[in-house]
């Protein structure tokens, strides 16, 4: 016995050396239990200054896989290693089997067949579903602020990663936290809300969501670039450090700080004169000095040539890539994406004369690095699941039903006059316009043929229905032809009721840039918010038949036409649709769902009275006396404005229920506080109705007496919570007193002493209750 535990222990002993010699042998980047410091240092040190520049510019499928045939290269695979090493775009009309084809040939050369090893990042888009073909299609941002719901859009982004990682793409272009302040602006729709609180708390649900899934978020684009002049794509945006720190950059920071996002993507637009792109103030002094950001930026696509390109700080011809470089890099804007000149390729060459300082560089790829092992890609590069079982990973029902439930929270009701909603089931409706049926209304940032697939009101309407259900479509969206008015308006005089669905149309990814015309979307940018074409006389001729007529806005953006507000028996907000929403909107209109969205956005009377955000400075807005052109021509004169009004026709967290709920016994657990308190508002909603209803309790507060002209007010916190019929609920929603404060006149942060109100309501406008905080 003594003989054979000696035996056993020197073969311990001997085991147990091997397995440390060989534990030595791995180089520390390679060893998943190190600290991520140590991995990027020591991956780093062994790179070459070809090796680091790959890490910095953006690779595409399509450099090396033909994705129409399934041909693939792999001698440009090996020069995509060389080159273009940090990521795959992917973001491409193609079969899911070649997405994940094309994933598994790149990471497998990446990581098998290069001196390092180092994977790379395979990307698509995600604002409001994954973009592939038949992965589940989300309704637009704008309507997820609306549901104010951050919950539902974390489970939402928890899908995206889901449908993703299925098919091997490990980083995802979203979310956007930029604020849809300037309605002209084509791509309001992919922007939450026009306030910066709320955007914050709906990007930080999705960044925590997605990256739940082990996918890198990007969230974009920063900063400052939703408000570009006369909303024009890309045109400058104007405003100064205060308007920088106060409205643009809190979300940000709720975004990529408190949820820890592992990527960042710049912004095409300069901010008062200084491209963002080469803006070391916001990218290095601010989001890395102050903010502490560890990861890294990449430009939008082509974002870096736009310097020479459009701002004329560089030379256009011929194409100074050395003033493009050593203007972004050094910036803080890490990695070049395509869709440019790719200027960073000369990274070596200007290193060697002596342009560049190489901890520039070492600064950068460090970035990428630690992102990279952040999301696990050395231990998990390749994600994707047999091709046999997309289907248990993709558009599953489970991920329909979510997609159902947010457009329902984020339908918005408007007008319901007289009660004309809920409509009985056993009523006989007619379902007239364009949006109604035909193909589904979409925003953009969806696949090529998505539009063809999803339900549409009209078969959601017909399919909840216990009556008789019809469909004219009255013309089409882009036409002034009046044609199908005829077949319209005898389905609206034959029925109980009609609904009529008219908006504004984006187009997917392909048809947006292929010249199509479209009222929304990126780089369709308009002039007002009216209907266009028929649309408004279709509208006008249903309401002339007498048939009680619900309008509803399938949008990407507010409409401006106040007489249908008036005319109309009911309005309807449904911001652009996701792929169940028909069912949505009926189950809204017949009464089995009681609306609870709230505005992420308001609604101007006209984009001359615009902006109508309600977060102004407390020196606008001072005096309104509107005047108006009434309908049958008679002019009422006022002089602000003289016929319209600088108020918002519906204001930011507006939005009416089937309910009545109402407001009580607001207490604060203190009235005094410090600047690093928490206030906890209490306060008791009723639901004085016979239907059980969701109602989004917002708390606002404002800054009494300040030193500079601050917002106000400024929404500090808000909860959805359902009421059942005849209830009381008592809601209780915390306040960071920290969170109170201006930027003064040295441009330094302060939370002031003084008075703050603590306004409780329904809307920014419909106040129930408010209290006092005296901060010491």
């Amino acid at each position: 016995m003594k003989f054979s535990f000696a035996v056993c222990a020197s073969l311990l002993a001997a085991t147990a050396k091997a397995a440390a010699d060989n534990a030595s042998c791995v180089p520390v980047y390679k060893n998943p239990d190190a600290a991520i410091d140590d991995r990027v240092a020591d991956l780093l040190k062994r790179m070459t200054i070809e090796e680091k520049t790959a890490q910095l510019l953006q690779g595409d499928i399509r450099d090396f896989l033909d994705i129409d045939d399934g041909t693939y290269n792999e001698t440009a695979m090996a020069w995509l290693a060389e080159n273009r090493a940090n990521s795959v775009w992917t973001g491409l009309y193609m079969t899911k089997a070649m997405v994940s084809r094309g994933a598994r040939l790149a990471q497998d050369y990446l990581v098998n067949k290069t001196r390092l090893g180092i994977p790379a990042f395979i990307q698509s888009e995600g604002i409001h579903g994954f973009l592939a073909l038949n992965a589940t299609i989300f309704n637009s941002p704008i309507a997820h602020g609306c549901s104010f719901n951050p919950e539902l859009v974390e489970k939402m982004a928890q899908v995206i990663g889901i449908e993703s990682r299925a098919l091997g793409v490990n980083q995802i272009f979203a979310p956007v936290v930029d604020l849809a302040r300037e309605l002209r602006f084509g791509r309001v729709e992919e922007c939450y809300t026009e306030d910066p609180y709320l955007a914050g708390e709906m990007g930080h649900a999705y960044v925590k969501g997605l990256q739940s899934e082990k996918v890198c978020a990007m969230v974009k684009h920063f900063a400052a670039f939703a408000t570009p002049e006369q909303g024009v794509n890309t045109a400058p945006v104007h405003g100064g450090e205060r308007m920088l720190r106060t409205t643009y950059l809190p979300a940000f920071k709720r975004a990529i700080l408190d949820a820890d996002a592992w990527s960042v993507m710049g912004s095409y637009n300069s901010y008062d004169g200084i491209p963002v792109v080469s803006d070391h103030h916001i990218q290095e002094e601010i989001l890395r000095g102050e903010w502490g950001y560890e990861y890294y930026i990449i430009s939008d696509a082509g974002g870096t040539a736009r310097l020479a390109t459009d701002f004329g700080v560089c030379s256009v011809e011929p194409f100074d890539h050395e003033c493009v470089t050593t203007m972004t890099l050094p910036a803080g804007n890490d990695v070049e994406m395509g869709g440019g000149r790719y200027s960073f390729e000369k990274i070596p060459e200007l290193i060697e004369a002596g342009k560049i300082d190489p901890e520039v560089v070492d600064t950068a790829v460090a970035r990428v690095l630690r992102a990279k092992f952040a999301a696990g890609l050395f231990e998990n590069p390749y994600t994707a699941v047999p091709d046999d079982e997309f289907w248990d990973y993709i558009n599953t029902d489970e991920h329909k039903a979510l997609a159902q439930e947010i457009d329902e929270e984020s339908i918005v009701l408007l007008e319901n006059h007289e009660n004309a909603l809920p409509i009985s089931k056993n009523a006989h409706v007619a379902v007239i316009g364009p949006m109604a049926h035909g193909y589904v209304n979409y925003g953009d940032y969806v696949i090529h043929t998505s539009m063809t697939r999803g339900v549409t009101p009209y078969e959601g309407i017909r399919d909840a229905s216990e009556g008789t259900v019809t469909f004219a479509q009255g013309g089409e969206r882009w036409s002034n032809d009046e044609d199908g008015f005829p077949e319209a308006i005898a389905a609206a005089e034959a029925a109980d009721v009609a609904v009529v669905v008219v908006g504004t149309w984006s187009r997917d990814q392909n048809e947006l840039w292929m010249g199509l015309n479209a009222t929304t979307g990126e780089h369709i940018d308009g002039h007002d918010l009216k209907l266009v074409g028929m649309m408004p006389r279709l509208v006008k001729a249903i309401i002339e038949t007498g048939t009680p007529t619900v309008v509803v806005y399938s949008s990407g953006k507010p409409i401006t036409e106040p007489w249908i507000s008036e005319e109309a028996a009911a309005l309807v907000q449904m911001f652009y649709q996701g792929e169940e929403g028909g069912h949505a909107l009926a189950n809204i209109l017949f009464g089995d769902v009681n609306p609870s969205g709230k505005l992420s956005v308001a609604f101007p009377w006209d984009i001359g009275t615009a902006p109508a955000y309600y977060d102004h400075l407390k020196s606008a807005r001072r005096w309104p006396n509107p005047g108006r052109i009434h309908p049958n021509g008679t002019l009422e004169f006022g002089n602000n404005y003289v016929f319209n009004s600088p108020l918002p026709m519906y204001e930011f967290g507006y939005g009416l229920s089937y309910s009545n709920f109402k407001y009580s016994d607001l207490t604060l657990s203190s009235t005094t506080a410090s600047a690093s308190d928490v206030i906890t508002v209490s306060v008791d909603i009723e639901n004085a109705s016979d239907l059980d209803g969701k109602e989004v309790v917002q708390v606002y507060v404002r800054d009494v007496i300040a030193s500079v002209d601050v917002p106000d007010i400024k929404l500090k916190g808000f909860n959805k919570v359902l009421v059942p019929a005849g209830e009381t609920v008592t809601v209780d929603i915390e306040l960071d007193v920290s969170e109170w404060g201006l930027w003064d006149r040295k441009i330094q942060y302060v939370v002031e002493p003084g008075d703050f109100q603590i306004l409780v309501g329904s809307s920014s406008a419909d106040i129930r209750a408010n209290a006092t905080v005296t901060v010491v």
